[in-house]
């Protein structure tokens, strides 16, 4: 029973934590979780029995604690801790203090409802004899989260059937164990948190707003006259789309015309679709911000300073406009996008386990250095996006980036025809969210 589940509960994690992750467990009872993994390492706190514990451990994988902030672990475990723990807050302020920003904790507990089955496998010697102190409910770990400055992002529950069954505990574990209601009968909850910086330095970071442009002619001088600076060096990088029109002759006119006042890049994608122009224009980018406005400016370009804030100071890490909350304009969003807005929203935050109002919102924001590592783990998803939004938003999910909402006021297209083909764009967006739940949920 032990090693089928610590196989279930390995694979979850493995969901995010990379191989070229570096990942550290707590006061482990076992090695069969983090010890298991080629980068894992232990470590021990002092009030805790190591040199027994350690024995059980691959040589050289155990850190001393107070090493632990110095060893920058990009995931920090707690494997089932918190049910033996006596003071779960002091714990969770000594790993914030062991944190950076891009830590991630990663929290292992089980659900209530299993209290009575969990004491009887003890008693059957089943698992370990390990009696569990504590059984918390969802509201009270987030809540010594946030008495120690971490912040919860993602909530999962798993396994249905903890012990091997031929045939029936992996159909079930994996396609029933997922879906509403049978979610809350799960054995095991796995939450993510990231830690709050309690002082913050004054930063004032630039941004590089990426515009991709197909056939938008007549938009491109007002995008550059529109956007509002925000950091000391922003840059707008256009990137043209196999336009029929003018846009390119356009683009040209507005980097030698506004050139000396902005910085201004340009460039003329190879391939395909949004997402294509997309990448092209972040590997250009220079600045440590990326944002995303498309050129039909439907999204207002005076509204991105409110995204430019959310990252800034620190409310996010990947920030996704949302045009689902205020009115829009009549003619802004025909009645089935609206539709299938809102489905696609609905079943992509049952898939991510984050909330999404708006998926299909053009503007989003990523910091640079986030944004290289989601590129560095691409292919796990594929490359089969046309619009480039739902490569961002499944790496950020996967990454456990804190994800935001802004909304913003819709408005009509003043120039030019949208690119979006409702029906086809559509069928691509339902095999791309039935392989994202492949790939994410049902796993």
């Amino acid at each position: 029973m032990r090693k089928y589940f610590y196989s279930l509960l390995r694979k979850y994690l493995e969901l995010f934590i990379l191989p070229q992750n570096s990942v550290v467990e707590i006061d482990p009872a076992s090695s069969l979780l983090v010890g298991a993994m080629p980068q894992g390492r232990i470590a021990f706190r002092p009030e805790s029995n190591e040199s027994r514990s350690a024995e059980s451990f691959r040589e050289n994988s155990v850190l001393p604690f107070e090493k632990l902030r110095e060893s920058c672990a990009e995931y920090i475990v707690i494997g089932g801790l918190i049910h033996y723990e006596r003071d779960i807050q002091s714990l969770f302020a000594d790993l914030h203090k062991a944190c950076h920003p891009g830590t991630r904790l990663v929290l292992t507990y089980y659900s209530a409802l299993w209290r009575p089955l969990v004491n009887v496998a003890s008693a059957l010697d089943l698992r370990g004899n390990l009696p569990e102190a504590n059984w918390l409910a969802h509201e009270d770990v987030r809540n010594l989260l946030e008495l120690e400055d971490f912040e919860l992002i993602s909530l999962d529950q798993k396994v249905l059937i903890p012990l091997y069954i031929p045939l029936v505990s992996n159909f079930i574990n994996r396609y029933i164990a997922p879906l509403p209601v049978f979610r809350n009968l799960c054995l095991l909850n796995i939450a993510v948190a990231r830690p709050i910086a309690t002082a913050k330095e004054v930063d004032t970071p630039s941004v590089s707003i990426i515009v991709p442009a197909r056939n938008e002619a007549g938009n491109i001088d007002s995008i550059v006259k529109r956007i509002p600076p925000m950091g000391p060096k922003d840059e707008i990088i256009f990137i043209e789309g196999n336009s029929t029109d003018e846009t390119w002759s356009a683009i040209q006119a507005v980097q030698a015309r506004y050139g000396s006042e902005r910085r201004i890049l340009i460039g003329q994608q190879e391939g395909k679709g949004k997402g294509d122009a997309v990448r092209k224009g972040f590997s250009l980018a220079s600045n440590e911000i990326l944002m995303i406005l498309d050129a039909d400016m439907t999204v207002p370009p005076e509204d991105l300073p409110k995204f430019y804030a959310a990252i800034k100071d620190s409310k996010g890490e990947f920030i996704n406009g949302t045009r689902l909350v205020y009115p829009m304009e009549k003619k802004a969003m025909r009645f089935f996008n609206l539709l299938g807005n809102k489905f696609f929203a609905t079943a992509f935050s049952f898939v991510l386990g984050q909330r999404f109002k708006d998926t299909l919102c053009g503007t989003k924001v990523i910091s640079r250095s986030n944004y290289l590592k989601l590129a560095r783990n691409r292919s796990y998803f594929g490359d089969f996006d046309p619009f480039g939004d739902f490569d961002l938003i499944f790496g950020a999910a996967r990454m456990g980036l804190k994800i935001v909402e802004v909304p913003i006021c819709y408005r009509q297209r003043l120039y030019g025809e949208t690119n979006i083909s409702r029906w086809r764009h559509g069928v691509i967006l339902l095999a791309m969210l039935a392989f994202s739940a492949r790939r994410i949920k049902f796993i």
